[in-house]
């Protein structure tokens, strides 16, 4: 799971989005709804604390289609004595995949941040404009101009649902710019192989395609989030393994509604 409003992009960045490392989406469609439990690991215990929820709909953004998806996280009242977390991630995208806005505001704890990203691609480039909010209710702002593509948690997790496994081998690396609020880091993602995997909450078993998703901390490759999506024209997320500060953490999908495709990975 990862960490503004300085202006709107103009009618001619916005049409120029479309030509920046566009990704035919095959993966999902308006209405799809995913339900998750998730579960931390409480003195070697890992125990019920929350549930997630992520949803994809149709948007129009700056006059332009794409799509809109949210991530929602919360703990449950039972852990909130502890740690309590209500985290939301809001990607805007072109119908290709190219990442237009995103936001995450984060509380955990007692503790509020808020990141926001908003791309334009003048000129053939990448130009993203940050905003962060610290806990203190401190804002910074930059901006950052790239030859390359640039993305975020958010769009850069449906991006992959359409990428071609058949591109992967096993223990391959394929790298990223993503940003969020203040930073531009440098991550990838490597393909860990397949995978059968039953789910925690009784609902299948199933034939997952396993990627991980790392970044460079300290000179040390670090993984963050660890995926298990569908092996059918879904790649459907079923099974999210975060490793996070405090801990670890585990999402098992819980259900599933409005898939663009048949799920042909499901074992009977």
């Amino acid at each position: 799971m990862r960490r503004f409003f300085l202006s709107l992009l103009s009618m001619l960045m916005i049409t120029s989005a479309s030509a920046q490392c566009p990704l035919k989406n095959t993966a999902f469609k308006h209405g799809e709804k995913i339900v998750y439990e998730m579960y931390y690991n409480w003195n070697f215990v890992w125990v019920k604390a929350g549930s997630a929820i992520f949803l994809t709909s149709k948007a129009n953004y700056q006059g332009q289609d794409g799509f809109r998806s949210y991530l929602i996280t919360r703990t449950s009242k039972s852990l909130d004595n502890f740690f309590m977390m209500r985290d939301t991630l809001t990607g805007l995208f072109t119908v290709d995949n190219v990442p237009l806005y995103y936001c995450k505001g984060a509380f955990e704890g007692k503790k509020y941040r808020r990141d926001e990203v908003w791309y334009s691609y003048p000129n053939g480039k990448t130009h993203v404009t940050q905003r962060y909010q610290n806990p203190k209710g401190e804002i910074s702002t930059q901006e950052h101009t790239s030859s390359e593509c640039v993305y975020d948690m958010m769009s850069l997790m449906q991006r992959a649902r359409s990428m071609n496994p058949s591109d992967f081998a096993k223990g391959e690396k394929k790298y990223f710019k993503m940003a969020d609020g203040d930073d531009i880091d440098n991550v990838f993602v490597v393909f860990r192989g397949t995978e059968t995997i039953s789910l925690k909450t009784g609902k299948g078993k199933y034939r997952c395609l396993v990627f991980s998703f790392m970044e460079e901390q300290e000179g040390k490759d670090k993984e963050i989030i660890r995926f298990f999506i569908t092996d059918d024209q879904n790649h459907l997320p079923v099974r999210l393994d975060m490793f996070l500060k405090f801990g670890s953490a585990k999402a098992y999908m819980l259900s599933c509604d409005g898939l663009r495709n048949e799920c042909t990975s499901k074992v009977k």
